[in-house]
């Protein structure tokens, strides 16, 4: 009898990196599972994108103030799940950050000086999950405000890697692992009968890990400034934006979520780090079935209270 072996396939997908793995005996079956779970993002990248202008997303920013768009349950129940998340975390997470316009903040080599503060102010003054208007039996979506933006760039790779869990694990695979750029959920356990071994990366030394964590039946999200930044006159900023300023989050170099699902970990990971250490932890601790790591700026670990870390 064949010995079971983990198969694994990389992929761009939704703009970032993807890696799909399962346990199997079977390299064929093994594959045939992946290339399923790689369809079901491919279907929900479609569905969420906003660089495609027949995409939901797209039709209802098109529409902002001006009428209700008709859209699936899907996109109706992400929009609603998001909307809960934002009241939760008071504004922290909020899916019309997409109104932030491009020329305000770009993390590329060409900017050199932070936008004005006041300026900066001002465009954040679209961002409102409260107005987020959804109608349950029509399944519309509003935005009631011209030139609001929805995007889940802070929860779609979560959803999507969860979605793609479910569909492998309807075709049979048994024990497996979605990473989706550092977004991940983990099935099941490894060939060796052990739970799978995530890596927390060093904020200070892309690719290299700080610490371990062994998980099954968990899900993992990374947010850092380590990744996406700029540095101006010596001092980085994070891609992560303060919906209530306009401003990049200082004070915290990553957090790190642990939950049941990856859709909650991706979403909740942006949130703590915009509300920092102490009102992030604070929340996390009133969660079920949430955990967090937190490093500062200066080097500072904190963690949420049932946290059990390995040294790398």
């Amino acid at each position: 009898m064949t010995a079971n072996q983990v198969f694994k396939k990389d992929c761009k997908l939704m703009g970032n990196r993807f890696e799909l793995s399962v346990v199997a005996t079977d390299e064929k079956r093994a594959n045939e599972t992946i290339e399923a779970g790689i369809d079901e993002i491919k279907r929900i990248e479609k569905l969420l994108t906003t660089f495609s202008d027949d995409s939901e997303t797209n039709r209802v920013n098109s529409n902002a103030g001006i009428q209700p768009v008709i859209v699936s349950r899907e996109t109706f129940e992400l929009i609603k799940r998001s909307v809960s998340i934002s009241k939760l975390t008071q504004g922290a997470f909020d899916i019309t950050y997409g109104s932030i316009d491009k020329s305000l903040w770009n993390f590329d080599q060409d900017m050199k000086s932070l936008p004005d503060a006041g300026t900066a102010k001002k465009m954040v003054r679209l961002i409102n999950y409260r107005n987020i208007i959804l109608n349950e039996e029509n399944c519309t979506v509003f935005l009631r405000e011209r030139g609001m933006r929805i995007g889940f760039g802070g929860i779609g790779k979560g959803y999507a890697a969860e979605r793609a869990k479910l569909i492998m694990k309807e075709q049979g695979a048994v024990s497996g692992v979605v990473n989706a750029s550092g977004d991940l959920t983990a099935w099941g356990l490894q060939p060796n009968g052990e739970k799978w071994t995530i890596g927390i990366v060093n904020p200070d030394a892309s690719g290299q890990v700080f610490s371990y964590l062994a998980i099954s039946d968990l899900a993992v999200a990374t947010s850092g400034n380590y990744e996406k930044y700029i540095v101006i006159d010596g001092k980085k900023y994070s891609h992560t934006i303060n919906p209530r300023t306009g401003l990049p989050v200082t004070g915290i170099k990553s957090v790190t979520i642990i939950t049941t699902n990856a859709e909650i970990a991706d979403a909740m990971a942006t949130p703590v780090t915009i509300m920092g250490v102490h009102a992030g932890l604070d929340l996390v601790n009133q969660m079920k079935n949430i955990e967090a790591i937190i490093i500062t700026d200066d080097d500072q670990l904190y963690t949420s209270k049932n946290i059990n870390l390995r040294d790398a």
